[in-house]
């Protein structure tokens, strides 16, 4: 019996040893807002002309890029709860950016701490309260702003001078290099505010692209002529939507006393011009006077005005991100001459997908492919195939998981995902998912996107506004990969259609998603649209 219990003792001792041991890779998750797959140029989408990202670049072609990759709810709060608790937002309690994330819940950094590892945050958090689960931690209070922002540290509340996406870099680099524990693998998490609006580049990128036409989506002039209304009711569009001023930074000036365009206008830019310093208000407006002058000689109107706007957002939007681009850089060299990149996966990621013109639109929300989409990209030395592209449908849902298993720790049961490991390795399981699963909830709020849920397959799409009666959309992503001719309620397609509503019902069952799907239609909240 005692040599039994010898034998359990050293065996108990052994596991643990390797465990601690340095054999397991340590993970380095750099997560931006808002930053679309189209607007990186590994992703091939229309904006690779442009070359926003070529850190980005290097990485997928040093490891795996995930195609069919999405969110199960794309707004920012709930997207990063998700890939804290592995679990959809009606089972981790944060369904919309109004709600406070319950820290005590189980997380995946809790889970990695117990099996040795030691994990940092630094960035944005979204989701309210003091970080759990993490050895060092500074988030950004909300939104956060671009420059000079507050950071809060577990002791308290401080001003950090600079530019938020360069300040939280120096912040990972910092931990990276002085305070983590060398005998300990770790996870690193490096949430940058950028690309979220209001899109306020660094000042050594205010003149970035000056030079060159942005190429415009086939979609910017849609008219939501085959949608369901809630394409034609919203408060997302480039045209009518976005301010001219508070957006686009038009005689912005900290001064400026205008009224905003909308109610819910956001004012973040011109209240983040309040606490600039001389010298960055100077650099700013040498970049943005001349231009603001071009454009009140211009005088354009209709299209025209719509072509500017799109030119001015998209630029200041491809602007936030080459400076992630450049963190990437910085964040990998770190690695390189610390000697632990050949041990160390780096994933690049977002929050969800988000609209650069397309379809007319600015921000995400919809189950539309632009914001259902989120880069996923993973460079796993000695695991993942360089240069390797996966199409498996893959969400957000998984990566809790798949951290899990790349640190050699359990996966619970009750994570709602699947790991991403066999993938990474090349495998192609026969049992993984043929569907996937959203779910919205935001309304009436920012945006005035009504709460909807649906299901993606490889081919189709169904999407329910359930708020407002039968109000369905069906979508053929073979013939029709910009969603623009709604099949829903076509003869031709009933057999389509009610398959996958039978199929929506099993995955509503199988995450057990009772939420709000039963509650009663309620009056279209209409706007009055020109020559209506």
């Amino acid at each position: 019996m005692k040599h039994k219990m010898k034998y359990h003792l050293l065996a108990t001792l052994l596991i643990s040893s390797l465990m601690m041991g340095k054999n397991r890779p340590n993970i380095l998750f750099v997560f931006t807002d808002d930053h679309a797959p189209h607007a990186i140029g590994a992703y091939n989408g229309w904006l690779k002309p442009v070359n926003p990202t070529p850190n980005i670049d290097q990485l997928a072609s040093q490891g795996m890029l995930f195609e069919k990759s999405f969110c199960t709810n794309s707004i920012c709060g709930p997207s990063r709860a998700v890939i804290m608790s592995g679990k959809h937002s009606h089972k981790n309690g944060f369904m919309n950016n109004g709600n406070s994330f319950d820290w005590n819940q189980q997380i995946f950094p809790k889970l990695l701490q117990k099996v040795g590892y030691q994990t940092a945050i630094y960035g944005k958090s979204h989701l309210k309260g003091k970080p759990q689960g993490f050895n060092d931690w500074a988030v950004l209070p909300g939104q956060g702003l671009y420059y000079n922002p507050d950071m809060i540290f577990a002791d308290g509340r401080k001003r950090i001078d600079g530019y938020c996406t360069d300040v939280v870099t120096d912040l990972a680099v910092e931990w990276l290099t002085e305070k983590r524990e060398k005998d300990k693998p770790f996870m690193l998490m490096v949430q940058h505010k950028a690309p979220h609006r209001n899109w306020m580049p660094a000042l050594r990128h205010l003149n970035l692209y000056d030079d060159i036409e942005i190429p415009e989506p086939a979609t910017l002039f849609d008219k939501w002529e085959d949608n369901a209304p809630p394409a034609r009711h919203q408060e997302l569009e480039i045209d009518r939507h976005m301010d001219l001023n508070y957006d686009l930074f038009v005689d912005l000036t900290p001064e400026y006393n205008q009224p905003a365009s909308q109610k819910r206008q956001d004012r973040s830019a011109w209240h983040n011009m309040k606490r600039m310093s001389e010298e960055q208000l100077t650099t700013w407006r040498a970049a943005y006077g001349p231009k603001d002058e071009a454009f009140h000689k211009a005088n354009l109107k209709g299209k025209e005005l719509v072509r500017w706007k799109f030119q001015r957002y998209a630029k200041n939007y491809l602007r936030c991100v080459k400076g992630v681009d450049e963190s990437i850089g910085r964040l990998r060299e770190t690695l390189k001459e610390l000697k632990i990149d050949d041990n160390t996966v780096v994933i690049y990621s977002s929050d969800q997908g988000f609209y650069i013109g397309d379809h007319g639109w600015y921000d995400k929300r919809w189950m539309y492919e632009e914001s259902l989409m989120m880069p996923f990209i993973v460079k796993w030395p000695g695991v993942t195939k360089p240069g390797s592209r996966d199409r498996h449908l893959v969400q957000n849902l998984d990566y809790a998981e798949t951290f899990l298993e790349m640190a050699g720790a359990k996966v619970p049961e009750d994570m709602q995902g699947a790991s991403l490991v066999p993938l990474l390795k090349g495998e192609k399981p026969k049992d993984w998912r043929r569907s996937i699963y959203y779910h919205y909830y935001e309304y009436p709020s920012v945006h005035m996107i009504p709460r909807h849920y649906g299901i993606r397959t490889n081919r189709h799409k169904l999407m329910h506004f359930y708020q407002f009666g039968e109000e369905w959309e069906l979508y053929d992503l073979k013939t029709d990969p910009d969603e623009l001719h709604n099949l829903y309620g076509q003869k031709e397609h009933a057999k389509i259609t009610a398959q996958l509503k039978k199929q929506l019902l099993k995955l509503q069952k199988h995450y057990q998603d009772d939420s709000d799907i039963s509650e009663k239609p309620v009056a279209w909240q209409k706007q009055v649209r020109p020559g209506e």
